[in-house]
């Protein structure tokens, strides 16, 4: 893509923004409940008070007012203060993103090393058991709901086999001093293998939960893509030549069949942070989803 494109894009991007934007906005300012009254809570506060807590906030201003505000600050990377939390939301953000981003990692590495060799597989035994039973799942995984799914292996590894922990990212025992804040790069960075295993242990049911619609997916197009390889001229030259088929798969067909898979692979990255709130939820893990 040429720079004059790129840039032509992020001008394109600006509208979308400014939309979710305001959306976004109008949707929390209708949402019912009064932000003061949170704040207050069981306080005994007099109405000169909460008027003044409203005019600090800037409550009382028309709505229209209130979002070219949230906007200028915005841009100048002031989010304002959680009520919740008492702090600056760009800090609550900054703290709860490396979870999310690290979950989000794992489950697109699970994705990959799942469905590359199971959509290769499939297509190599066309129309064999094993290629039903495959079809079958990926069918399951778009399908099945991530919070049922994430249950189920709550109660099988957690609660019925006791091999793997219920919630949270790392035990108490386990805890470090963050560097990167993705707690399986930072224990190994400070030497704690133990520590990296335990962390290991946390993320590996919230990453297959939310990896098992991609990898899905995934193993489709691998299928589909690696069938069409295998039709190709140079396929049948390869095998006519005498090479052996695992040569003629994994070193001629595999390399082409896998720019597809690669393709939707990087559209779908996007999805898995978007479906972060459900399986963070189930989980207990503290990402962004669960912020929200």
């Amino acid at each position: 893509m040429s720079l004059g494109k790129l840039i032509e894009r992020l001008i394109q991007l600006i509208p979308v923004l400014l939309g979710v934007s305001l959306i976004v906005f109008v949707m929390m300012a209708l949402t019912p409940g009064d932000p003061v009254q949170i704040m207050i809570g069981d306080q005994a506060v007099t109405p000169e008070q909460e008027a003044a807590m409203r005019h600090d906030l800037g409550l009382d201003r028309p709505m229209a007012e209130r979002f070219f505000v949230f906007l200028g600050n915005a841009v100048q990377g002031d989010f304002g203060q959680s009520f919740y939390h008492k702090r600056p939301v760009l800090d609550v953000i900054a703290e709860r993103l490396p979870a999310t981003i690290e979950l989000s990692l794992v489950a697109l590495i699970v994705a990959l090393i799942t469905s590359i060799p199971l959509g290769v597989l499939a297509a190599i035994r066309k129309n064999s058991i094993f290629d039903r039973i495959a079809t079958v799942g990926s069918l399951l995984g778009v399908s099945l709901p991530g919070f049922w799914f994430g249950i189920l292996l709550l109660m099988l590894f957690a609660v019925h086999l006791h091999i793997l922990p219920v919630s949270g990212r790392i035990g108490y025992s386990a805890e470090i001093e963050p560097i990167t804040h993705m707690l399986l790069i930072d224990t190994l960075l400070r030497g704690r293998f133990d520590a990296f295993l335990d962390a290991l242990s946390h993320i590996i049911l919230p990453a297959i939960t939310l990896g098992l619609p991609m990898t899905a997916i995934l193993m489709r197009v691998t299928r589909t893509s690696m069938l069409e390889v295998m039709r190709q001229d140079y396929v049948t030259f390869a095998e006519a030549k005498g090479l052996s088929r695992r040569r003629v798969i994994f070193r001629h067909a595999l390399k082409n069949a896998l720019i597809p898979t690669v393709s939707v692979a990087a559209i779908e990255t996007g999805s898995l942070l978007g479906g972060n709130m459900i399986v963070e939820t189930v989980f207990g893990w503290p990402g962004l989803g669960r912020l929200v």
